[in-house]
């Protein structure tokens, strides 16, 4: 009995790994614009979290080009008519704006690109979204993203 217990618990603690907070994501996005993910839930245990968003489409960025920006919902439609006017050089994001949590460069079919967030930066309870701000995309290509309480 007592080595059945000893071998359960070993067992246990190489298993371990396996119950890690998974401190990434990968979001499609597609020539459709549609995000393959609506939501987001972050591990309050990962220090970083990083997005990678892979466009599963064809069309190339200057006409179904991509990004996934994050930022708290309240400032979405702020961030989203800057981005609109900062243009495709700055990847549709306005430079230095402190509203932008993250954000990808934008990519076109076949591409993909990754971000880090430090979780740090976010609170328990805040309403936080992404979107892409390629120019008419973010009414359809849009989700929420939460710390995990």
């Amino acid at each position: 009995m007592i080595r059945q217990t000893l071998a359960l618990a070993l067992l246990g603690l190489f298993a371990l790994p396996l119950w890690a907070a998974d401190c990434s994501t990968t979001i499609e996005a597609n020539d459709a614009m549609q995000y393959n993910q609506k939501s987001i839930e972050v591990p309050k245990t990962c220090k970083q979290f990083t997005v990678t968003l892979k466009h599963t489409g064809k069309l190339p960025k200057a006409s179904m080009g991509h990004n996934w920006v994050l930022g708290s919902a309240a400032d979405e439609p702020g961030i989203i008519a800057d981005g609109m006017k900062a243009a495709a050089a700055e990847n549709y994001v306005k430079p230095d704006d402190t509203r932008v949590i993250a954000h990808t460069k934008l990519i076109g079919g076949g591409e993909s690109d990754s971000v880090t967030i430090a979780v740090a930066k976010l609170k328990a309870g805040e309403n936080y979204a992404y979107f892409c701000t390629f120019p008419g995309h973010a009414a359809l290509m849009k989700g929420t993203l939460a710390l995990a309480k």
